[in-house]
């Protein structure tokens, strides 16, 4: 996802919780940690919070079937979505 807000474009973030089989926390966290446009926000002993930015709700959905295909992973679920008009800027 090496697409950035464009003035005048939708841009969408959304939140998504990732469910990680035991033993497989640091793997997960090294591989959702390389992805663009995905942001780790917190995690507890199976579980990973995460923001994910993309330019159409599509590229959202698609980056979360990747993380949810990843070795490790149990479940990959979307929480939250938003979208707004990128404004430009001075």
């Amino acid at each position: 996802m090496s697409d950035e807000p464009v003035p005048g474009q939708r841009w969408h973030v959304s939140s998504a919780v990732i469910s990680v089989k035991p033993g497989e926390m640091n793997g997960v966290l090294d591989a959702v940690d390389r992805l663009e446009g995905v942001d780790i926000f917190g995690r507890d002993g199976s579980r990973i919070i995460v923001t994910i930015e993309g330019a159409s709700t599509g590229a959202l959905g698609d980056r979360l079937t990747e993380i949810s295909l990843m070795p490790g992973v149990l479940a990959a679920n979307m929480v939250f979505e938003h979208a707004e008009e990128v404004e430009e800027t001075i």
